[in-house]
């Protein structure tokens, strides 16, 4: 029976892929900043599933979590690192403190939640890591810098780490996904207390108060949730796994743009080689 141990489990994809999980007959190590959000889980399989507080941020919990998780069902065989949030704002506008709890939760709870599971699977040699990302990383919209900035971190991040556990029988991948019908472009959506006026036709488009797309996302975070299981348990994981048609046709859009630009540029990358 595969043990997942999943962050960010209150709402959105956290919760969906906790409950198929469960649903498929798995044991789930479900965390929120707030247990008490999915006790639920417990009570509905009360054999399968344990409910812990974890924030991501405090190294305590963390080594708590994966201590309690591997005590309760003798081991953590998936990892999926989910918790997060959205933070919008122009470069300029951003504060600072903002940005550094955005890197300590996304990029550096990660790498925290990554080092405490890894000496067991590496002692098995078996399990999966699986780092949420976001189309973002590749469009890099104005307004989401230092979003795009830590998602982008977390999949360089990723992209090395999987080849350092490919020898060892262990498994990374990304997942990134488009607009999905959660509460990421609503309650879970932060954004810079300042403004600059210069910037309101970019940034401040994608301001909270100018966005209408929170419950308009094509995305339905069930299908997210059981296309993943099914990457995670197939014997060929993509390094990165696209979720969404929207997601899919930006993803297209940016590689053909880059090799565009490459190719226009060619002859001056090109003419940078030292001459023989």
């Amino acid at each position: 029976m595969t043990t997942w141990l999943i962050t960010g489990c209150s709402t959105g994809l956290g919760r969906a892929l906790a409950e198929a999980a469960l649903q498929r007959g798995d044991n789930v190590v479900a965390t929120a900043r707030d247990a008490s959000k999915v006790e639920d889980l417990t009570a509905a399989y009360p054999d399968t599933a344990l409910a812990l507080p974890l924030d991501v941020t405090d190294a305590d919990q963390v080594r708590t979590a994966v201590e309690s998780g591997t005590e309760t069902f003798g081991g953590i065989d998936v990892l999926v690192n989910n918790a997060g949030y959205g933070y919008r704002a122009a470069v300029e506008e951003g504060d600072d403190d903002d940005v550094r709890t955005l890197f300590n939760t996304h990029f550096f709870g990660t790498v925290d939640l990554i080092k405490a599971v890894l000496p067991q699977m590496r002692a098995r040699r078996a399990g999966t890591i699986v780092n949420l990302s976001s189309i973002g990383a590749r469009i890099t919209p104005a307004g989401s810098g230092y979003y795009a900035a830590v998602k982008s971190a977390v999949e360089g991040l990723t992209g090395s780490l999987r080849k350092e556990l490919e020898p060892l029988g262990i498994t990374a991948m990304v997942v990134e996904p488009g607009g999905f019908r959660t509460d990421f472009s609503g309650r879970s959506l932060q954004q810079s207390a300042d403004t600059i006026d210069d910037y309101a036709a970019t940034a401040g488009r994608r301001r909270k108060e100018n966005d209408t797309s929170h419950g308009t996302q094509p995305g339905d975070p069930a299908k997210a949730a059981a296309a993943l299981i099914a990457a995670v348990v197939a014997p060929d994981a993509p390094e990165v796994l696209i979720l969404g048609a929207d997601a899919i046709s930006a993803h297209a859009d940016v590689l053909q743009a880059q090799l565009a630009s490459l190719e226009a540029w060619r002859h001056v990358s090109e003419s940078t080689g030292v001459d023989e």
